[in-house]
Formats: structure tokens, C-alpha cells, sequence
């Protein structure tokens, strides 16, 4: 509906000292929501209803510590989950609202980065040695924050930096403000991590970024930077951190879209959208997809870990999100739709200091003085368009000279997308090439694949491409279910038809308790002579047991596409690896037989299937396997044996073109 007098309302938000929003999302119009503020400690507890059962509209800040919900390590700051449980909206004319909201500039003092830029370059080259090239995964995101102090009333502050984002930043999702008592956030976030209306899930991965040169962004320098190895790769990863997300949420896995140009007002990104079907309570479905990847890493748990050791102060709402949940009138099936833009781009003011957290991704390809000036790039948009630094005021794209006859009153056509130019169509196009035809087409599995009728344990690791596994395997005709490697019983390793060992992130040779649990669901299955497939980590820790060596890589493999030969047919995968599986090149690919399982260092000939009642920790086994590795290195991409598989791509990535067809091969094999 529409409300009072622009002015009038907006006036009395600044002068007040009520709790409020501002939201602009349509391009058209600026919602005020006001309400009361309700702080709660779960997700599960954002009051999505009165005492009367009524269902509210309620608008939640999360903060980055809610990860500790799903088990995973942060700097507790204490940062609370405000809700502010709005009792009105009023849809003011984005006009109208900008002449109406305060423009003189805030004065900051004291103002720059919190780590130096030599410094941050540092934990750029740490993150990439330390963390990418011992296994601890693919990608990372360590932030560092722009800092001022501001002696200007709050909530004029945070009307005028509303105001200025909402005239100089383009392209934002949201460009927003909330005002409560002690907190402010301000912010054009470029990135919606995840919606759901009308049953329809939908998550928005958008990775890359082009700054734009002096003069502005044209097609060919748009064009170097889409031709970048390092860009498409960071894209790919994260669009298949997200497809896990969107598996574990949607019956129907996530369906991909795209991909897209983000044009904003100093950079570009590129940007796919999933989409998947759900009758999830929205809670649940932002618990499970808690958080996005391009702000935090992959694979999510261990980023998270990585986050804690390389940052060393909380990071309060920056990769958090601010959940719009909406009474949709539904009276079966979820009652509220979810609209959860991701907390970056955002300037967060609290007892009279400015903060505004930026980070880059760092993958194996990260030049540290590129993510140095990644980190200015992204701040300032924010910066610039709050008067922090120098507003940009180049055009776009150079402008031609108009002719010598031209009227000089005549209107001067809008610069095109540069998305519409053909040529950057064509080469955005081009990336969906490489990419797996199962992940860009409806996948709705319907129990009916080669392999209906049987059960399959998938043994999570902590890598949740075990969820993308799984989708798969069901679409196979598996009935599949995951269990975590620490809550895996003997029983249920027993009991599955095929137990899929699942990748994880780490040095397989280490003594951790994560590592030790992952060799026995191997050992154990190796020893029943039970169907086995190995993913991945689990394929390193088959190969150790079957007595090849393991070692690490020169350079990771993260996010590495590679033609290989598995078993005489060319597969087209994706990796993920930081160590291999290796055989003395050029001696044999396949036939070779490898002296057994390792447990007390001796071989056994053993050839009958183990009593489940034995301890295959107390035995040795030795058992045959067929070995596909690269003629050159030797490393070992897949195994196969006696009831039992492995490879060491993620078949279940969108960088596995071919995986479905292995993976079938592989489980044909196993079963």
C-alpha cells in the first residue's frame, strides 16, 4: 500500500528513535518497514508467528556466528539474530524518497584499511601454501575491513548513505538500511545467496570481477577478462559449492542457469542462477545453505576452519544475510516466502565507527597483489558512492565524438549492456561447454534408473558434494542415504548394497580421528568383499591400503578440468585434489596387482570373503586392481577391483561433463 507523505515519514524516521528499514529492490519504489526488534539465538526461533498463530512479516539480520548451528568454527562476537517483526509497510516512489532523504556528505576521520595491503598480500600467499596446497580445499575468502570514525548522528548517517547507494550504485540486488538501537547497516549487495517462493528455491552464485578501467568497461576489456582461466575456474567453484546447498534443500537437486553479466558501478561479475523444488520451512532451508561460498569457501566446513585461523577478529555481519520472510496465505506447505541477500558491499556503523569488510577469493591461481586490489575494488562502490573516496565520474564505456552537423539538443541513446554485445554473448555461451548436461537439465529423479531396488550409505567426509553424490545416485535408481563419518556404524557399513566413500578435505595420511574413520568404512568393505566405490579422498585412502604410494601434487588440482583415459574410454572430469594416488609411470595402467590391506604392514593371501563378526583392522588382504593413470606422472585417476570402484575426480561436479556416464560404469563395476 501506499502511505504518507514522503517527507513527513522520512522525516520522523530521522528525527525518531523507533526501529526501521528501508528497501529498495524493484527499481521502483523504497519500502519502509517498521516494527519491533526481537533478538533470538536459533534460526529456528525467528518468530515467523504470533501468540495467536498469525503469521508475521519479519525481517532478520544473520549474522556470520549462526554457522556454529551447523557445527562449523567462528570468532564469536556475540553478534545478535535481530529480527525486526514489522508491524507496517509503506511503499514510498523511489523519486520521491531520494528528495525527500538527507544529502549533505558524512565527514569521516581516521579513515582506511584495517591490514595493510603488503600485510594482506602476505595472508594471500599463507592461504595459497598453507591452506589450498595441503588439501584443506579449493577456495577461500579472508576479508579485511575499511575503517572510519564518524561523528554524525546514526540515523542521519545511515538515511544519507542509503540515499547515495541508492543514486551512485547500480546493479544492487538490494540496496538497503536497518536501523536499531546500537546497529546500523547500509548496504547495495550485488548477491541474493537464497530465495523460495511458491515452492521454488533459488540461489544467485556470482563470482569473477572485472574492474573497470579508467574510461570505463568496454567489450574488448570486458572479453580479457571472461578469457581468464583464473576467473571462469573461481566462477565454477562456487556454482558447485552452491549446488550442494541446493541438494540437500530440493527434491530435484538445482537446476543451472546462465551464465550472466552483474554490471555495477565499478565492477562486473559473472553470475549463474540454480533453481530447484522444496517444501522446506524457509528457516531450515537458510540453515542448510548457511553461507555462501563466495564469502566464505569451499568445501564450507573447513572454510570456515581456514577463516578462523587467517582472520583474527570476528567478522559480525559481513557474509551473513538479511532474511525478508513474507506471508505468502499458504495453508499447506511453507507459510512464508524467503528473499536472503548476502551482507556484503555493506557499511555498518556502531558506536560512532564505520566499518565496511570486503574479501577476495583465493584459489591456487591468486596473484596476492591482484586480491590486494580486488579488496579496493569491491569497497569502492560502497566507498565511493558514501563520499568515503572520490566518486568515479567517467562514463561507462568512451563516448564517441558526435559528428559535425549533429544537433546538440537531440538525446543521447543509452550505452548498451555490455551482456547484449554479441561477441561477449558468444563468449559467456562458451563456458556452459565445458559443464555437465546433467546439472543444466530437469532432474527430477523418479526412482526408475539401472540400479532400482538396491540401497546405497553414502559416508560423508566433510565435503557436502556428498549431497550432489547422492542426487545422482538416486537418479541411478539407488536408495540413497548420507551419514556423517562420525555417526557411521559397522552395521550400517554392513548392511548398504553399495557404500559410497565420500571425498573430504585434508592429507590422507594423517592420524585424525576424521581420517582414521574413513579407513575403516574402506577396510571394512574391502574385507566383506562388499561393493565399494571410493570418492576422491577415498580413493587416496583405497590406494594406501592396496599399497600405493600417495603424495602430494606439485600444483593442486582444485577446480581442474582434465580429459582422462578411465578403463579405455575418455572421461571428461572435474577435480578437486591436493594429493594423488601414484604408480612408476609407463609401467602398467592396468592389470597391476598391489600387495593388500594395510593394517599391520604385512601382505596376506587371503581370498575369501571376511567374517562380519572379524575385525578387519586385525587383517591384511590382498587383493587385485585394475589401475587407469596418466602414462606421463603416474597418477592414479581410478581403480577397480574385486566389488569395489574408486576414482579420484568429483563425478558429481559441474566440471564432470562425462561423470554421470562414469560414475554409472563405476557402480556397474562395484555391484
Amino acid at each position: 500500500m501506499t502511505g504518507p507523505d514522503p517527507s513527513s515519514l522520512l522525516l520522523d524516521l530521522a528525527d525518531g528513535t523507533a526501529p526501521f528499514a528501508l528497501i529498495a529492490r524493484d527499481g521502483a519504489t523504497v519500502e519502509v518497514l517498521t516494527g519491533d526488534v526481537v533478538d533470538v539465538d536459533l534460526l529456528a526461533d525467528i518468530p515467523l508467528v504470533d501468540a495467536a498463530g498469525t503469521a508475521r512479516e519479519v525481517l532478520a539480520l544473520v549474522p556470520y556466528r549462526q554457522v556454529r548451528e551447523r557445527g562449523f568454527v567462528c570468532h564469536d562476537d556475540g553478534a545478535p539474530l535481530r529480527c525486526l517483526v514489522i508491524d507496517e509497510r509503506v511503499a514510498v516512489p523511489r523519486a520521491e524518497a531520494m528528495a525527500s532523504l538527507p544529502s549533505s556528505p558524512v565527514p569521516l576521520a581516521g579513515a582506511g584499511f584495517d591490514i595493510a595491503d603488503e600485510e594482506y598480500a602476505g595472508i594471500v600467499r599463507r592461504v595459497i601454501a598453507e591452506e589450498i596446497g595441503r588439501g584443506e580445499g579449493a577456495n577461500f575468502v579472508i576479508r579485511r575491513d575499511f575503517v572510519a570514525g564518524v561523528d554524525v548522528d546514526p540515523r542521519i548517517a545511515a538515511l544519507t548513505w542509503f540515499r547515495a547507494l541508492l543514486e551512485h550504485e547500480k546493479g544492487a540486488y538490494w540496496t538497503f538500511a536497518v536501523v536499531t538501537d546500537g546497529h546500523i547497516a547500509v548496504g547495495a549487495s550485488p548477491e541474493a545467496h537464497v530465495s523460495a517462493k511458491d515452492g521454488i528455491v533459488t540461489m544467485n552464485p556470482i563470482s569473477g570481477t572485472f574492474r573497470h578501467p579508467a574510461g570505463g568497461a568496454t567489450a574488448d576489456t570486458l572479453a580479457e577478462f571472461l578469457r581468464s582461466t583464473k576467473e571462469t575456474e573461481e566462477l565454477f567453484m562456487v556454482v558447485d559449492e552452491e549446488l550442494k546447498m541446493m541438494s540437500a534443500v530440493c527434491s530435484d537437486g538445482g537446476r543451472i542457469t546462465g551464465p550472466h553479466l552483474k554490471e555495477m558501478s565499478r565492477l562486473t561479475h559473472t553470475e549463474y542462477m540454480l533453481r530447484g523444488r522444496s517444501d522446506l520451512d524457509p528457516r531450515d532451508i537458510l540453515r542448510e545453505t548457511m553461507f555462501a561460498p563466495t564469502v566464505t569457501g569451499s568445501p564450507m566446513q573447513n572454510a570456515c576452519t581456514v577463516i578462523a585461523r587467517h582472520e583474527t577478529a570476528p567478522r559480525g555481519y559481513y557474509s551473513g544475510v538479511a532474511a525478508l520472510f513474507t506471508p505468502n496465505g499458504a495453508t499447506e506447505g511453507p507459510t512464508h516466502d524467503l528473499d536472503a541477500p548476502i551482507l556484503i558491499r555493506t557499511a555498518y556503523l556502531v558506536d560512532g565507527r564505520l566499518r565496511v569488510p570486503v574479501g577476495a577469493t583465493l584459489v591456487r591461481h591468486s596473484d596476492p597483489y591482484g586480491e590486494v586490489g580486488e579488496t579496493h575494488g569491491k569497497a569502492a562502490g560502497v566507498l565511493g558512492a558514501i563520499g568515503a573516496i572520490p566518486r568515479d565520474s567517467t562514463p561507462a564505456a568512451p563516448v564517441p565524438a558526435a559528428p559535425a552537423d549533429a544537433d546538440p539538443d537531440a538525446p543521447v541513446a543509452p550505452r548498451r549492456p555490455l551482456g547484449e554485445d554479441p561477441a561477449i554473448a558468444e563468449l559467456l555461451a562458451s563456458r556452459n561447454d565445458r559443464l555437465a548436461p546433467f546439472w543444466m537439465n530437469p532432474q527430477d529423479p523418479d526412482g526408475s534408473g539401472p540400479f532400482a531396488g538396491r540401497t546405497a550409505l553414502v559416508v560423508d567426509a566433510e565435503d557436502r558434494f556428498t549431497t550432489m553424490l547422492a542426487h545422482q545416485l538416486r537418479h541411478l535408481g539407488l536408495d540413497t542415504r548420507i551419514v556423517h563419518w562420525s555417526e557411521v556404524t559397522d552395521a550400517e557399513i554392513d548392511a548398504a548394497d553399495l557404500v559410497v566413500s565420500g571425498p573430504g578435505p585434508g592429507d590422507p595420511r594423517d592420524d585424525s580421528p576424521r581420517m582414521s574413520a574413513m579407513r575403516r568404512v574402506v577396510s571394512r568393505r574391502l574385507h566383506s568383499r562388499s561393493p565399494l566405490l571410493a570418492v576422491c579422498l577415498s580413493h587416496q585412502i583405497l590406494a594406501d591400503q592396496l599399497g600405493i604410494d600417495l603424495a602430494p601434487l606439485a600444483q593442486p588440482h582444485q577446480g581442474l578440468q582434465k580429459s582422462v583415459d578411465l578403463f579405455g574410454e575418455d572421461a571428461s572430469i572435474g577435480f578437486y585434489n591436493t594429493f594423488t594416488a601414484r604408480v612408476a609411470p609407463g609401467t602398467t595402467e592396468r592389470g597391476l596387482r598391489v600387495g593388500g590391506v594395510r593394517a599391520n604392514g604385512e601382505a596376506s593371501g587371503a581370498e575369501s570373503p571376511l567374517p562380519l563378526a572379524v575385525d578387519p583392522e586385525t587383517l591384511t588382504l590382498d587383493l587385485p586392481a585394475e589401475v587407469a593413470a596418466d602414462p606421463e606422472t603416474g597418477d592414479v585417476y581410478a581403480m577397480r577391483g574385486r566389488e569395489f570402484a574408486s576414482v579420484q575426480g568429483h563425478l558429481e561436479s559441474i566440471l564432470s561433463r562425462d561423470g554421470m556416464r562414469t560414475l554409472e560404469r563405476l557402480i556397474s563395476h562395484a555391484l
